[in-house]
């Protein structure tokens, strides 16, 4: 057969193959939305308290099973949990709160410095997080869910890793609908009620330590008449 003849006979398979192509490279999936949180410029609570002249390490805080993730976690009713499809935090919860926290510390004007879990510089104090919940709860029924935030603090001394205090703390916001953006707001206002508490107990902790190494130990002994 003739060379031209052969070609002209596979321009049209290579046409409907070049299309096929085109339409495996096709989604009509909807675009991945990246939502992010922000921590107040000052905490609520920062004029309540003196300052604690001391630096604070905020480590990376750890999280309960399902919440160590980037998605953003909801729960049904029967004990199930999901995520937003097509939702997600700017980084894995846990690394966004630690952001969070540390930004709230900062701007509470207690500490001589707050430091990172990445930070080369020494501290006096570590603060670790575990959070316990993060979720937009869906179980009561309603149409729009409620944002639940929970935080366990443990602070001690970074040398020796002594415990000073252990507390939890907790915010909750109704979303005021039944869309991302508003239950993402109220993402927002549960995380910072539960981080300004959070700030509140830490200098707490610290003022309690400093007044307790100041205060010498009573003596035990007894002296005879």
């Amino acid at each position: 057969m003739k060379p031209m003849l052969l070609a002209a006979r596979a321009a049209p398979l290579l046409t409907v193959l070049l299309c096929g192509c085109t339409g495996l490279f096709h989604s009509n999936a909807l675009p991945e939305q990246t939502y992010y949180l922000r921590a107040p410029a000052v905490p609520a609570g920062s004029a309540a308290a003196a300052p604690a002249a001391a630096s604070l390490r905020v480590a990376r805080p750890l999280a309960d099973p399902g919440l160590d993730t980037s998605r953003i976690m909801l729960l049904q009713p029967d004990h199930r949990m999901s995520f937003y499809a097509n939702s997600r935090w700017p980084a894995a919860m846990p690394d966004m709160v630690g952001a969070l926290a540390v930004q709230m510390l900062r701007a509470s004007g207690h500490w001589a410095s707050v430091e990172d879990a990445a930070s080369p510089f020494p501290s006096d104090y570590l603060l670790q997080l575990t959070v316990r919940r993060f979720d937009a709860d869906y179980t009561s029924g309603a149409l729009a869910p409620e944002v639940h935030v929970v935080f366990e603090g443990i602070f001690g001394r970074r040398d020796g890793r002594e415990v000073i205090a252990t507390f939890v703390v907790a915010g909750s916001a109704q979303a005021s609908a039944n869309r991302l953006s508003e239950v993402v707001g109220a993402f927002e206002q549960a995380a910072d009620a539960a981080l300004d508490a959070l700030s509140q107990q830490a200098v707490q902790a610290a003022q309690a330590a400093a007044q307790n190494a100041a205060s010498p130990a009573p003596s035990s002994s007894r002296y005879s008449q």
